[in-house]
């Protein structure tokens, strides 16, 4: 629509309809809470066909745009067998009882509508009957029979969903900028039924329907009765569909509080030595099978006296000991950092009482790929729970996910649900939340195809490189979110994985080892010193008669 800079801005108009708003009785719909926004630049910078309607335009964000416009003439059909099946009823009377709700229906969308009453009243008018006759196809009566769609319309409304056009309009259907207020449809629908219970009746079996086959999850074979007040829109409720309900932050600040007071008695000392002396006795076990040559020399060396007296010291004394400072951090990481770990979790991903209020530090989640947890012993298991089923099993080493269907709506779907959430959500945002971390374990279309063949991804696209990429495509959001129990699995599981001897070895390589060149030189001056010492020493006394070493000549 035109915005105050463009030179057709009608200032007089616009002074009419302020003054008719402020004059009128808003009383009942001063409570109505916005649902229907502009998605934020930030996410519509990355993809904007999945924000801006292909096919149809639906209410008065993007109306008359000239590549919509021929969507006009079937809107219009559907309008004219609404007025026919009316009877002695005109649709001006539709029209006019919509009217009567005008200051609601502008109270459900944040973007300031310039339009007039009656054009905003007939474009909601002809767009829902539009939107009711395609919905129709969900509509489930008694017996085989569905509601007949008509000639004009049935090359682009498919009973199967296997057209392009059909899911096409399905995709423009549930974006956050081409909605209209659920009561809206009711009142059209109403308006040409029979009775109030055949219109409810019709409507919860065209919204269980619609949320059935756009769902990504399998949650609906057990959808609770639909309570058609309490969604705003068609894309609201199938957020509502797939999004848990979460505890009360009361009850939520609590169980952290006392999760916190139970880990406290569990901290441990950084200055433990434990592990030390359980690598050196597992090196003494494995030496004392070894007696040839050289090793006999190596062995003579470690058990000595004050080889033995230095591990047996305390870690933070040995650490200060003249030529251990340089080794103080790597040892450190090697030994120490599971007990480190655990006293201070790392990026934030742990749940305690002052992270619930503060936002992750980076924007992507930090776990590692699906191929990386395989390696480490991770197993995935699929869940028919949705989102809330999410959890990792430390006993068994099980990371559950729930079972999500990918097709050719589906990166839409998400795309609009994450801008919904960012724009109405004023608690976590666990659809955000999930994206985030589909795309921190899917890295590849190797990990992609990994969790297709252990059924976690019903793949429906045309590759597992697609998949990849739908993920991959979706790391940004509007803010950074704490979900409680999605970041408690992604915790369990970073500390499950650090805590492997495999990755700490592999990390320690290439933290302090592949990068460090004082690292590498301090023992490579070491080894030359030792050497030389070593030379020195054989030069001046017989090594083989002091080490008792016999040689075969």
């Amino acid at each position: 629509m035109t915005s105050n800079s463009n030179p057709s801005f009608d200032e007089i108009k616009w002074v009419i309809q302020i003054r008719r708003t402020l004059d009128e009785e808003l009383e009942d719909y001063s409570e109505v809470p916005v649902c229907i926004f502009n998605v934020p630049k930030t996410l519509m910078a990355t993809k904007p066909d999945s924000y801006f309607p292909q096919e149809v335009a639906l209410g008065p964000y993007h109306p008359w745009r000239p590549e919509l416009y021929e969507m006009e003439r079937y809107k219009l059909a559907a309008a004219r067998r609404i007025q026919k099946h009316l009877q002695s009823l005109k649709f001006h009377s539709l029209v006019d009882q919509l009217s009567k709700h005008e200051a609601r229906i502008r109270a459900c969308y944040h973007k300031f509508l310039e339009f007039n009453g009656e054009t905003l009243s007939w474009m909601m008018a002809i767009d829902a009957s539009f939107l009711l006759e395609f919905l129709q196809v969900y509509a489930v009566k008694e017996g085989p029979v569905l509601t007949r769609v008509s000639s004009r319309m049935s090359h682009i409304v498919d009973y199967d969903g296997t057209k392009s056009a059909h899911n096409a309009i399905l995709r423009d259907m549930v974006m956050l900028e081409n909605q209209i207020p659920l009561f809206v449809l009711r009142k059209v629908l109403e308006f040409q039924s029979s009775s109030l219970d055949q219109a409810d009746y019709m409507f919860c079996s065209m919204l269980a329907g619609f949320g059935e086959d756009l769902c990504p999850f399998g949650m609906t074979e057990d959808l609770p009765e639909i309570e058609v007040a309490e969604h705003a829109h068609l894309l609201d409720f199938l957020y509502h569909l797939i999004v848990p309900r979460l505890k009360e932050p009361s009850e939520l600040m609590e169980v952290m509080e006392n999760e916190n007071e139970s880990s406290e008695g569990e901290e441990g000392s950084f200055g433990d030595s434990s592990y030390v002396h359980q690598l050196f006795e597992e090196m003494c076990k494995i030496l004392s099978k070894l007696n040839h040559g050289t090793v006999r020399i190596i062995k003579n060396i470690i058990f000595s006296k004050p080889v033995k007296l230095i591990v047996k010291l305390p870690w933070k004394i040995v650490s200060n000991l003249p030529g251990f400072a340089i080794l103080k951090y790597p040892v450190e990481y090697l030994f120490f950092s599971q007990n480190n770990d655990e006293n201070k979790p790392e990026n934030g991903n742990s749940i305690s009482k002052s992270n619930i209020i503060k936002p992750p530090l980076i924007e992507e989640i930090t776990i590692p790929s699906v191929s990386e947890l395989s390696k480490s012993g991770v197993r995935f298991s699929p869940t028919n729970g949705g989102i809330s089923s999410i959890a990792f099993d430390a006993k068994t080493i099980t990371l559950y996910l729930p079972i999500v269907s990918l097709d050719v709506n589906t990166e839409v779907v998400l795309r609009n649900l994450v801008a919904y959430e960012s724009s109405n959500a004023s608690g976590p945002l666990i659809v955000t939340r999930y994206t985030e971390l589909m795309n921190g374990i899917i890295d590849t279309k190797e990990d992609a195809k990994f969790l297709r063949e252990r059924g976690i991804i019903l793949n429906r696209l045309k590759s597992d490189e697609e998949v990849a990429d739908l993920w991959n495509g979706m790391s940004k959001s509007i803010r950074l979110t704490k979900v409680p129990f999605l970041d408690k699995a992604i915790e369990d599981v970073n500390k499950y994985h650090s805590g492997r001897w495999k990755i700490k070895a592999g990390k320690f390589m290439k933290r302090y080892v592949f990068s460090s060149w004082q690292f590498l030189t301090f023992l490579a001056a070491i080894l030359i010193l030792l050497l030389m010492t070593l030379q020195a020493f054989c030069s001046v006394y017989s090594c083989p008669r002091i080490f008792k070493v016999t040689t075969h000549q």
